[in-house]
């Protein structure tokens, strides 16, 4: 089955805002990403806007012609942007409002209520949603009651462990995923996943709907170029 790359464009937010103004162009990186290869376009808005800002998020959704994937955690203005935009994904996150980066997955035992009352008025607006969690069965099984569409498994471990031990890196995923097919939720991945790592993690899990990277990709694109580094993560993602 062949997997979707989703570029996640926080970080060319990140190099506009440092300077001002607006270089490089959020929008048209997007459509260069779209026009090289990507079948995806992601953006993860924090309420201090320190990257992508809403106003980006909106302009975006008028011009990306891929698949369009809002990640954030469901607080109020997250929540009513993205029942305004109705992208085609929402991927919800744990996150609190200081981290730094997405660094842990949902607990979904503990969260049913709440992420179970975002999902209805997520899912009745006609969006898909994934959660984003670590690689436990019981937070999988947690993710099936709230009725999420699929799973967003957080790779952050998997590859801090593989240069040391592949297989071993790669043992909670492999579950994990089974599991979540065998209960009928779809599998994403995203985190720290990059062209050392991606292909080994796509092999192991043959289920893989849809991988987003941003940081690990951009920091290619400095040495390889955008295009040509685009193409290299999509072929580390064929069958």
């Amino acid at each position: 089955m062949a997997t979707r790359l989703s570029v996640n464009i926080n970080k060319i937010a990140t190099l506009r805002n440092a300077r001002g103004g607006n270089l490089p162009d959020v929008i048209k990186v997007a459509l260069d990403c779209e026009r090289f290869g990507a079948e995806g376009i992601t953006v993860h808005p924090r309420p201090d806007e320190r990257h992508i800002k809403y106003s980006d998020v909106v302009e975006l959704k008028k011009a990306v012609n891929t698949e369009f994937n809002i990640e954030g955690y469901p607080d109020e203005r997250f929540i009513e942007l993205v029942l305004k935009l109705k992208p085609a994904q929402v991927t919800l996150v744990p996150d609190e409002p200081n981290v730094l980066t997405s660094n842990e997955g949902w607990d979904t035992i503990k969260n049913q209520s709440f992420l179970s009352s975002v999902v209805t008025d997520l899912r009745a607006a006609g969006i898909r949603v994934s959660l984003f969690l670590n690689p436990v069965m019981e937070f999988v099984e947690g993710a099936k009651a709230v009725n999420v569409q699929r799973i967003e498994l957080f790779t952050g471990r998997y590859a801090a462990l593989y240069p040391e031990n592949e297989e071993k890196s790669i043992e909670p995923y492999v579950a994990a995923a089974d599991f979540a097919s065998e209960i009928g939720l779809e599998i994403n991945a995203g985190h720290d996943l990059n062209l050392q790592n991606l292909k080994f993690f796509k092999q192991h899990i043959p289920a893989l709907k849809e991988v987003s990277i941003g940081h690990s990709l951009i920091c290619d694109a400095l040495y390889y170029g955008l295009e040509n580094t685009i193409q290299l993560y999509r072929r580390q993602l064929s069958d």
